[in-house]
């Protein structure tokens, strides 16, 4: 966050957007890692996913729109991950992360305007509701507080104009769909079972993401 202040030059990176001006603007280094389907920039190049820039759609669950934006999503994350991570291990809990942030994020690249940023954790933050719904489920345990707070955040995905709808329900399916394969993968294979499962997630999030370069270029 401090970098990309630091690139921007300018306070408005820190409160100069949406939410009444908290949300924060776009920076230099924003406008290089978030997720980008296809643009001309103002210099005259053009550049996004479909260009080539595959890594957009890692650095983007990195980055964020001002401090409020940060903020928000590193409590989510600490709340929702010291929960997960105590039960999955870190391991198990890091994919659960990765491809959960990777889901909305080639989601937002389908899904989304070719010109439109977007970037922010709470595309993962997304899949580990979704997860923790499911195992905790599959622990026995109660989960009637966390279905308030998810229906909050959904809320919120569809009433503020910022916010990437297709991005928080990417990851929140493709946390679902990892938490399923983690919780229920059957004991004598779990490892196996697990690493097979989340390849096959991994598979088809990059066969979604040809399938919209090739709509973009063609």
């Amino acid at each position: 966050m401090l970098v990309s202040i630091a690139s921007a030059r300018s306070g408005n990176a820190v409160a100069g957007g949406g939410l009444g001006g908290l949300m924060g603007s776009g920076t230099p280094l924003t406008e290089w890692g978030s997720v980008l389907g296809l643009a001309r920039f103002p210099d005259g190049h053009i550049g996004g996913v479909a260009d080539g820039e595959w890594y957009r759609l890692v650095t983007a669950m990195f980055l964020h729109y001002g401090v409020l934006h940060l903020l928000l999503n590193m409590w989510a994350l600490w709340v929702l991950g010291r929960t997960l991570e105590a039960v999955l291990g870190p391991l198990r809990f890091l994919a659960l992360y990765l491809l959960a942030g990777l889901g909305g994020n080639v989601a937002a690249y389908v899904f989304t305007e070719p010109n439109r940023f977007t970037a922010g954790a709470s595309t993962a933050v997304f899949g580990l509701f979704a997860a923790i719904f499911v195992i905790m489920r599959r622990l026995g345990r109660d989960t009637s507080a966390i279905v308030p707070i998810l229906v909050i955040n959904l809320i919120f995905t569809f009433t503020v104009p910022s916010i990437s709808v297709a991005g928080h329900l990417g990851g929140l399916v493709a946390g679902a769909v990892v938490s399923l394969i983690l919780a229920y993968a059957p004991r004598s294979r779990r490892t196996a079972f697990q690493v097979a499962g989340c390849a096959l997630v991994l598979v088809a999030l990059i066969g979604l993401t040809l399938v919209r370069t090739a709509a973009l270029l063609g």
